[in-house]
C-alpha cells in the first residue's frame, strides 16, 4: 500500500499530455476477442485497470504483449476458455463486457457480478435484459451467471436505459452476426463511438455512432486491426479544473473540442479561462473565479458526464457563489465530500444525489482516504490547493484510472510525492 503527500499553494505550468480514455480501452481490449486475428491498440493508459482486464483475458487463453510504452498486441487465437476469473472479475466493472466476446466465440459464459467502483447501486438488470432480448438464457447459481447463447438470431434492440456498457456489449454482440440490426436508446459517449469505430475496421458497418440510435451490419468473421484509443476526455476535463483552482497557466494537450461542448459549457459558467488551439487548450486563470449559474447536474451524453462531478464539486468550492451539484445517477457519488467538509469547505448536503457548495474557501490540508477513482482524484485536486500537507491514503484506487499521476502533475509543479505506507513520513 502507499500514500501521496500533497503540499498545497503551488501553482502549475507548463504542458500535460492527456492519456487513453479509461473507459474506451477497458472495451476495445475485450472487443479484440471478436477476431481470430490480432489487433494492435496504441496510446493504452498504463493504468491498473487495464493491468486486471489483461490478466482476465490471458486466464482465458488470449496472448498480449507490450509493444513500446503504449501500444497492446491482443492475439485472441488461443482462446479457449468461456469462464472468467472470479477473483479478478471481483476487481472491475468492465469485466462483465467480456460476456459479449465470449458468447460469440463459445455459444455460452459463465461470469461473476463484477466489482469496481462503490458509487452507487450499479445493477445489471439493463444488461441482461438486451442478453434475453438476442436470445440468450440466463441462470444464476453459486454465485455465478451461467449464460447460453443457441439461437444466434438478433432482432432489432431497444434498451431500457442509455446504459453505455449494455450498448458496447449490444454493439460486439450485432456486429458478430450477419444481419442488419437496429440499437435504439443506444448510449452516445465517446467511448462509445470508438469502440464502433473499432469495430468498423475489424469489418462490420456501424451507422449512427454518437446518436441514441444504431445500426449495424454484422459478419461472420471479424478480422483483426489497429486502432488508436482516444484522449480521456474526463482527464481533460479534472486537468482542466487542476489549472483553474490553482490560478495556473497550462497548456493540455490532445484536446478533442468535439467532446468538451458541455464540459466547457460548465466551466465557463464558473468563471474558467481557457483559449483553445488546434489540440490544445490552454488554461490561464489570473481572475477570480465567479459562478454565474447556480445549479449543475449530470445527465447522458452530451450532457455533463458523472464521472468529472466529483472535482466539479472540489471546483465549487474555490468559486463564489452558491452552487447546487446534482448528480442522478449514483447515490453514493456525493459521499466523499465528509473529506472536503473535513477541510474546511461549506458543502450542505442535501441528500444523496445533491450537495450544495458555498464558495470559495480556503480549504486546509487533512488526512484524506481515497473511497473510488474520481473522488480521489478529487481529493488529491482539494490538497493541492489546500493550506499545509494533506496526506492521502488508499491512492492504488486512483491509480485505477489515472497513468503515474504524481509524476504528470509533479512535472507541471505540483508538490506531490507517493510514498510507500510503510515509510516514515517528514
Amino acid at each position: 500500500m502507499a500514500k501521496f503527500l500533497v503540499r498545497g499553494g503551488k501553482k502549475l505550468t507548463g504542458k500535460i499530455k492527456i492519456a487513453g480514455n479509461k473507459n474506451a480501452v477497458l472495451k476495445l481490449i475485450p472487443a479484440c476477442l471478436l477476431a481470430d486475428q490480432p489487433s494492435i491498440l496504441t496510446n493504452v493508459p498504463r493504468i491498473r485497470d487495464v493491468d486486471v482486464m489483461i490478466e482476465l483475458i490471458n486466464k482465458l487463453g488470449a496472448k498480449t504483449q507490450w509493444i513500446g510504452k503504449s501500444e497492446l498486441k491482443v492475439d485472441p487465437s488461443d482462446l479457449n476458455s468461456y469462464e472468467l476469473d472470479e477473483e479478478l472479475s471481483s476487481k472491475i466493472r468492465a469485466s462483465v463486457v467480456l460476456a459479449a466476446p465470449l458468447l460469440v466465440k463459445f455459444g455460452k459464459a459463465v461470469i461473476t457480478p463484477p466489482g469496481g467502483d462503490q458509487i452507487g447501486e450499479r445493477l445489471l438488470d439493463t444488461h441482461f435484459l438486451m442478453l434475453k432480448d438476442v436470445g440468450v438464457d440466463i441462470k444464476r447459481k453459486d454465485g455465478k451467471y451461467y449464460l447460453s447463447w443457441k439461437k444466434r438470431q438478433i432482432k432489432d434492440i431497444f434498451l431500457e436505459e442509455s446504459s453505455v456498457t449494455a450498448t458496447e456489449m449490444a454493439i460486439m454482440m450485432a456486429a458478430s452476426i450477419p444481419g442488419d440490426v437496429r440499437v435504439q436508446d443506444a448510449a452516445a459517449e465517446p467511448h462509445v463511438s470508438d469502440l464502433s469505430k473499432f469495430i468498423r475496421s475489424m469489418g462490420a458497418d456501424i451507422k449512427g455512432a454518437g446518436s441514441n440510435t444504431l445500426e449495424i451490419k454484422g459478419i461472420k468473421n471479424l478480422k483483426g486491426a489497429e486502432h488508436k484509443v482516444i484522449a480521456d476526455h474526463v482527464e481533460g476535463g479534472t486537468f482542466i479544473i487542476a489549472g483553474a483552482i490553482t490560478y495556473s497557466d497550462i497548456v493540455i494537450e490532445d484536446f478533442d473540442y468535439e467532446n468538451y461542448h458541455m464540459i466547457l459549457r460548465y466551466l465557463n459558467n464558473m468563471g474558467v479561462k481557457y483559449e483553445i488551439k488546434d489540440s490544445s487548450i490552454r488554461v490561464n486563470q489570473t481572475k477570480p473565479l465567479v459562478a454565474i449559474k447556480t445549479k449543475f447536474q449530470t445527465r447522458p451524453w452530451p450532457g455533463f458526464p458523472t464521472d468529472l462531478m466529483s472535482p466539479f464539486i472540489v471546483l465549487a468550492t474555490q468559486t463564489e457563489g452558491v452552487t447546487l451539484c446534482h448528480d442522478w445517477m449514483y447515490e453514493w457519488r456525493m459521499f466523499f465530500v465528509d473529506d472536503l467538509i473535513s477541510m474546511g469547505a461549506k458543502i450542505f448536503i442535501a441528500d444523496p444525489h445533491r450537495v450544495i457548495v458555498y464558495g470559495p474557501t480556503r480549504l486546509m490540508a487533512d488526512y484524506l482516504y481515497c473511497k473510488d477513482i474520481r473522488a480521489g482524484m478529487s481529493l488529491i485536486l482539494a490538497a493541492m490547493c489546500a493550506k499545509g500537507q494533506s496526506t492521502l491514503e488508499n491512492i492504488e484506487v486512483v491509480e485505477r484510472g489515472y497513468e503515474k499521476i504524481e509524476e504528470r502533475l509533479k512535472n507541471l509543479g505540483a508538490d506531490i510525492e507517493r510514498v510507500e505506507s510503510d515509510a516514515k513520513i517528514s
